[in-house]
C-alpha cells in the first residue's frame, strides 16, 4: 500500500480506532504480555523504538510494566500520533516518550535503540525487498544483543486450512461491529492491500533484514509473532 494511502487511512480511522477494535483487546493484551518474557532480561535503563506506534497501545503497557525505560514512537499519521500523545499526558508517561511524526526513514539516526517494536506493520509493505528493508533500517538502529519484537497478519492464502482460519477471523471482525459489506471490502484488502504471506516467508524476510533467524513465539487468529536478537 502506498505511503500517502496509509497515512490517510489511519488519520480518518484515529478517533474511533480503539473502539473499532476493542475486540482485539484480549489478543493485544496477551502479545504484550509474552513480550514482557522476551524482553525480561534487558537492562532497567531501556530506550524503546516502537515502529508504527498507532495509538501508543504496546507503550503504554510497557511504560507502567518497566517504569524506567524510555520511548520513541514513530508514526506516520499524526492524527493517531496525537491520540497517543493525549493517552501518554493522561498516563503521566509523556516525558518518557518522544514522538516522530513519520516514516522510520525520516528518523535521525543518531539515537541507538535497545529494542524495537513493530506491530502489524510492516504487512502494509507489498513489495518483498522493500520489506526486508524495513527490518534492515530497524536492525541497523539497534545496538548488540538489541530485540526484535514484530508481529503481522500471516497464513498461506492458497491452503484450505488458511480460508477456514480466514472464516473465523472474519467472523471475529464481524463481531467487532464490521458489516458484511466491510468484511468484502477486507477480504479484498488481505489479497491487495496487505502482504499476508505465509509465516515462512514472513521470518525469511526477517533474516533478509539482517537479523537471525527469528523465532515465533504467538499466534492468535491470523496475527502471528516473532523475536530476533541482533548479533
Amino acid at each position: 500500500m502506498h505511503k500517502d494511502k496509509i497515512t490517510s487511512l489511519f488519520d480518518q480511522q484515529a478517533a474511533s480506532y480503539d473502539r473499532q477494535w476493542s475486540r482485539l483487546a484480549p489478543i493485544n493484551s496477551t502479545l504484550h504480555l509474552l513480550s514482557d518474557a522476551v524482553l525480561s532480561g534487558l537492562p532497567s535503563t531501556v530506550h524503546m523504538l516502537c515502529v508504527g506506534s498507532g495509538t501508543g497501545a504496546e507503550i503504554l503497557h510497557f511504560a507502567q510494566k518497566f517504569p524506567q525505560w524510555r520511548f520513541t514512537a514513530v508514526e506516520p499519521s499524526s492524527a493517531m500520533l496525537e491520540v497517543f500523545g493525549t493517552k501518554a499526558e493522561e498516563a503521566g508517561i509523556l516525558t518518557r516518550c518522544t514522538l516522530h511524526a513519520g516514516y522510520l526513514d525520516s528518523l535521525p539516526t543518531e539515537v541507538t535503540f535497545d529494542a524495537a517494536t513493530a506491530l502489524l506493520v510492516s504487512q502494509f509493505i507489498l513489495d518483498r525487498d522493500l520489506r526486508s528493508a524495513f527490518f534492515r533500517n530497524i536492525a541497523s538502529r539497534l545496538g548488540p544483543q538489541g530485540i526484535l519484537i514484530s508481529s503481522d497478519l500471516a497464513g498461506d492464502l492458497r491452503e484450505m486450512e488458511c480460508q477456514n482460519l480466514l472464516e473465523v477471523w472474519f467472523q471475529l471482525m464481524t463481531g467487532n461491529g464490521i458489516d458484511p459489506e466491510g468484511v468484502r471490502k477486507m477480504r479484498e484488502a488481505y489479497t491487495r492491500d496487505v502482504a499476508v504471506l505465509p509465516p515462512q516467508d514472513v521470518r525469511d524476510i526477517i533474516i533478509h533484514g539482517g537479523f537471525p533467524a527469528p523465532v515465533r513465539f504467538f499466534q492468535a487468529g491470523m496475527i502471528h509473532a516473532w523475536f530476533a536478537k541482533r548479533g
